[in-house]
């Protein structure tokens, strides 16, 4: 089969409908894969275990083994809801561990720390739960493809350069990712034999293979070879958790979400909240208003969902945080902050025509200079849903895995992502055995009269894109497809001022900058704006899929 097939470019991207199964990911051969399996008649956890472990053999820039999963799952035949965190973890005990570059290497900023690798407990937990099929099959895509390798793509080698610094600064990395000593160019085979080598271990063994078994002896002989004393217990200490997700009603609809340590559930709770006070449906989509009023409403849930975090440490509050009087509260203050005055001059003479290095460093990108750390952020988002009607909404990715920069056994990783900031911030850990990290990962089902109708998830500034798109969907009643293209915003700045995709109208920008509000353009689709992934049911009870034009996504299905 030709490798076009599998070379999808950012763009345009066609729904697809009337089917009795889909999928959507952010890749066409973890698509493939997805429906091979339900096509044997395994069922949409199947199908996702298969398509995660695909996904981190032929995405290595977005994801790996190492990483982080977490799982959103509604049961046809009993109608619950389930949740699962298995974010990475530290080890209980150590401080945390930071490896040296060599020195003259050229990376500009320590690296991230270790911690210990949430993939593959997450997805034993997911597969001893609702697992069908052996788990033998569901690695064997995974295998084929790390050993025939899999065509590289524009966007792949895009990623791979920006984050060339950090994934070689060991030798281990330079090895893995410049094969030969380049990266792999656009079109031909990346090719990964030692990582087949350790998932058919992983697959005539089980995912311990990488827990407790040959692997993890690897990795912590390794560790400890670097200075961190990991032991076997504390490839343990932590294990994956499921929860009850997060519900709460949006008008007619019922939104189920990744709730505490996860912040996204009660974050979209709040900005909804607040939005429904604010009257947005009254608002037309891409005015000032709608603009305004987001923003706003988005600043304040991230200061506010920013204090909360594992459950286990504390009760943070959060019952205020979803309290439908705080979130009135918070509309009248957003209301206030309305000028009565003109302020385009005050704009023009304080703000400016909006620095491209501002609004980088706000969307996440690197702002020019060698002082730019160029730490992986990748994330895969997968939705699934099978004949029988479960759904799947999970993610992927190489968040909060492993020893960064390190690759043991042909499986790299990228060390956590989670910081120790304790109050504010997108994620937290505290360094205590048995207490999860916080994250911001995405997750999201709707619901209404107790059926699904829409799931939907995405990495690229996940901690404020979800609220947005439902907002297109449940506000505005966009379709899917057009919720996903629409433009996107990052909350509004300490400098008041509000960085969006480059499609808002001059009308809008005009009336903006009369209430003080400075707008700084991003690209129209910028890929740090996410990539969202959506499976959803139309009026007539049908299936149907549609991937984010911002990546590379495809969305498919079984008739």
């Amino acid at each position: 089969m030709s490798d076009a097939r599998w070379l999808q470019n950012w763009g345009p991207k066609e729904p697809v409908t009337g089917l009795s199964a889909a999928a959507s990911t952010d890749s066409a051969i973890v698509t493939d894969t997805i429906l091979r399996v339900m096509a044997e008649g395994g069922n949409a956890v199947d199908g996702a275990i298969a398509g995660c472990l695909v996904q981190a053999a032929v995405e290595p820039f977005m994801t790996n083994h190492t990483g982080t999963v977490t799982f959103l799952y509604y049961e046809a035949k009993t109608g619950r809801r389930y949740q699962l965190d298995s974010v990475g973890t530290f080890p209980d005990g150590l401080p945390p561990f930071k490896p040296i570059p060599p020195q003259g290497h050229g990376y500009a900023a320590l690296p991230p720390s270790a911690c210990i690798p949430g993939f593959m407990p997450g997805l034993k937990a997911i597969y001893q739960r609702f697992g069908s099929k052996p788990w033998a099959r569901l690695c064997e895509d995974a295998i084929r493809w790390a050993e025939e390798g899999h065509p590289v793509s524009s966007f792949e080698l895009a990623v791979n350069i920006f984050a060339q610094d950090f994934v070689t600064y060991l030798p281990e990395g330079r090895a893995f990712f410049l094969p030969n000593g380049y990266l792999v160019p656009v079109g031909e085979r990346f090719r990964h034999p030692e990582m087949a080598k350790t998932l058919r271990q992983v697959a005539a063994e089980g995912p311990d293979w990488m827990i407790t078994g040959g692997w993890a002896d690897a990795f912590i002989a390794k560790a400890n070879e670097m200075g961190w004393k990991i032991t076997k217990e504390h490839m343990t200490d932590t294990p994956p958790r499921w929860l009850d997700p997060l519900a709460f009603r949006h008008h007619e609809y019922e939104i189920v979400s990744l709730g505490p340590p996860q912040q996204q559930g009660v974050f979209c709770a709040f900005v909804l909240g607040v939005l429904r006070h604010l009257g947005i449906r009254d608002t037309a989509p891409g005015s000032a208003e709608h603009v305004f009023f987001l923003s706003h409403a988005m600043r304040q849930g991230l200061y506010f969902c920013g204090m909360i975090g594992d459950p286990a440490a504390a009760d943070y509050g959060v019952d205020a945080i979803l309290d439908d009087g705080f979130h009135a509260a918070i509309a009248r203050i957003i209301r206030g902050l309305r000028p009565k005055v003109d302020l385009t001059r005050h704009v023009e003479l304080t703000g400016g025509p909006g620095s491209a290095a501002m609004a980088n460093s706000a969307a996440g990108k690197p702002t020019g200079g060698n002082s730019a750390s160029k730490q992986p952020t990748g994330s895969c988002e997968l939705a699934v849903v099978d004949r029988d009607g479960n759904w799947v909404q999970m993610m992927n990715t190489l968040q909060s895995g492993g020893i960064p920069g390190m690759v043991i056994d042909g499986i790299p990783m990228v060390g956590s992502h989670a910081t120790f900031t304790g109050i504010s911030g997108f994620m937290d850990a505290k360094m205590v055995k048995g207490i999860r990290p916080r994250c911001v990962i995405g997750n999201t089902m709707v619901f209404r009269d107790g059926q699904p109708v829409i799931s939907l998830g995405s990495p690229g500034n996940v901690h404020c894109t979800v609220p947005q798109v439902l907002t297109y969907l449940l506000d505005y009643g966009f379709d899917p497809c057009r919720a996903a293209d629409a433009p996107r915003m990052l909350p509004m700045s300490e400098d008041g001022s509000v960085t969006i995709e480059d499609r808002l109208s001059s009308e809008a920008i005009a009336a903006l900058k009369s209430w003080g509000v400075t707008v700084r353009a991003v690209p129209s689709y910028d890929y740090h704006m996410g990539s969202f992934q959506m499976c959803f049911r139309d009026a007539a009870g049908r299936i149907g899929a549609t991937a984010d034009p911002r990546r590379c996504g495809v969305a498919d299905g079984l008739r």
